[in-house]
């Protein structure tokens, strides 16, 4: 007789949980219409649910005006709120270092007897796919070409925002520095801040549900703080903050897939750009991750991150080993000493006179990454089961990182390599969808590694949606994690829906104008989870 499935919400060992008369799933409501199901969290669902359908609403039937607004709403929120960003972003660094480093790091999610659930390999990969895919394959060869022409004192790629580097000189026309610092100032936004951004929420989610006995909902988080109150409509605003703000980040994601997508279809295969194809691609890319999404996370999410860490690390070796591979291999080391030495004038958030880089670039990524914290920190939470504190930080924050570090050094150092040793223009003049298939077209079997890229995107593109569907999903639910299939069906649905309706509303700075005015809100969130998390983890037995 085999043995029945072990329970991930049951803890093995000792825990420390909190008492509550709230049961999970006690104010949803459960329809049933034949062979389809609900089982939904009424308020959060109804609210955020409504929201969703009047933007995309709203934005389809005034698309002339939608796109001066979140042009004018991106703006005012990155140059009023850089420093916040800035300084909330190194808040949730040195949290997560000083607790990995503290007697707090033996804390065992799960219970002080707790196994992990996945393999490292398998654990990596989810890691990676879910948290940066489609946003390396856009930025890889697009950002540090931008960073570059501007610490050179040259004219940033079309499509990227001008830079003063004032406080970060010496680069004017001296080519070597100025790939150190293009290099510096790409690692730091896709290193430690961004993971450590994920490892707050993705901890105190694990933490609370695993070891404490409340629901895998980002309410639960706060309970050291509000009590019972997370319960009602305290814990509803949080929870319809953290969908809104998944939705629209992974909106921000699935746009940029579709427009990459769309430039490598058309720089191989000739077909048309433009917003029609797009649609066309979200549409197309989305159907897939419904069937993802019905396979569920073992057999669809875990196998689909698995097979992309297989197709980008074939990608990775192919370029490190055709292009100017002894640059890349000193460089990898040579950049990360530069991310070290240029981090403090990065991360400073007061006095910057480098206002472009501070607003254009790291505003920008620091409130998509905190709008994507609900969906992977969730995520993140979902498979990090068994690992201890400081394993879970130094993991979450180190080992994507180092994986960054070397994408950005075999992509975008590849590409300044072309534009300075080879002449080759052509890669910094085009726009940012279509470089890095640029690229691969300086370098042998052009044609195979240009459609490899695309499978990347496409694939990258499915995990999240499907990633992202599930995670809703469980908050919309009210931390249900086995709730009926056709919900996820809907939020699927619904971001390829909203994506769509921001390509038609703006384009790429409408995904971005979202992505900025839903991280702002949730970057209070997260700052306060911070200290509930602290407090959450004091209270746990470590094991002996």
């Amino acid at each position: 007789m085999s043995s029945p499935p072990h329970d991930p919400m049951r803890p093995d060992g000792e825990v420390n949980p909190i008492h509550t008369d709230y049961k999970v799933g006690q104010d949803n409501i459960v329809v049933k219409v034949g062979p389809f199901g609900l089982d939904i969290h009424n308020r959060v669902f109804a609210v955020s649910g409504l929201a969703v359908i009047a933007f995309v609403a709203l934005t389809l039937l005034f698309q002339a005006s939608a796109e001066p607004l979140f042009a004018g709403l991106r703006g005012w929120l990155t140059s009023r709120l850089d420093w916040f960003f800035l300084l909330a972003g190194n808040v949730f660094v040195l949290v997560c270092l000083g607790v990995a480093l503290s007697p707090l790091g033996r804390v065992r999610l799960g219970g002080t007897e707790a196994k992990p659930d996945y393999s490292y390999l398998g654990w990596f990969s989810m890691l990676f796919a879910a948290g940066m895919g489609i946003g390396l394959m856009f930025y890889g060869v697009s950002e540090p070409l931008s960073h570059f022409g501007s610490a050179l004192a040259g004219t940033a790629a079309e499509g990227g925002a001008r830079t003063d580097w004032a406080p970060l000189s010496g680069a004017a026309d001296d080519p070597v520095a100025a790939q150190r610092l293009a290099m510096a100032a790409t690692i730091y936004h896709w290193g430690l801040h961004p993971w450590a951004i994920y490892a707050i929420l993705a901890l105190g989610l694990a933490l609370f549900s695993f070891n404490k006995g409340l629901p895998l909902t980002i309410r639960s988080v706060f309970y050291p703080l509000l009590g019972e109150r997370v319960w009602g409509w305290p814990g509803h605003v949080i929870d319809i903050l953290a969908v809104l703000a998944t939705m629209f980040g992974l909106a921000t994601s699935l746009g940029l897939g579709a427009a990459q997508a769309a430039a490598g279809l058309n720089h191989l295969f000739g077909v048309p750009l433009g917003e029609t194809t797009q649609v066309l691609l979200v549409i197309g890319i989305t159907a897939v991750a419904l069937v993802s999404v019905l396979a569920g996370l073992d057999a669809g999410v875990k196998r689909l991150s698995e097979i992309n860490m297989v197709l980008a690390l074939l990608l990775v070796l192919f370029v490190i080993v055709v292009g100017p591979t002894l640059a890349i291999v000193t460089g990898v080391l040579g950049n990360l000493a530069a991310y070290l030495q240029y981090l403090p004038a990065l991360a400073n958030p007061f006095g910057r006179e480098d206002a472009n880089f501070a607003q254009g670039w790291t505003a920008f990524y620091w409130a998509w990454w905190i709008s994507w914290s609900p969906f992977v920190g969730m995520f993140i939470a979902r498979v990090s089961r068994g690992r201890s504190v400081r394993e879970f930080i130094f993991s979450v924050l180190i080992v994507p990182s180092l994986a960054c570090v070397l994408w950005m050094t075999v992509f975008g150092g590849t590409a300044i390599s072309q534009l300075v040793n080879d002449g080759y223009e052509a890669v910094a003049s085009a726009d940012l969808p279509l470089q890095l298939f640029l690229m691969l077209q300086a370098l042998p079997l052009a044609q195979i590694t240009s459609f490899l890229a695309i499978v990347l995107v496409v694939v990258f593109f499915v995990t999240s949606s499907d990633s992202g569907s599930l995670v809703i999903d469980v908050i919309s639910a009210g931390g249900k994690i086995n709730a009926p299939t056709p919900q996820r069906v809907f939020w699927c649905t619904f971001e390829g829906l909203v994506a769509i309706a921001l390509i038609l509303g703006g384009g790429l700075v409408a995904l971005q104008a979202m992505a900025v005015s839903t991280g702002f809100p949730f970057a209070v969130v997260l700052l306060v989870a911070a200290l509930a998390v602290v407090k959450g983890l004091a209270s746990e037995p470590r094991p002996r």
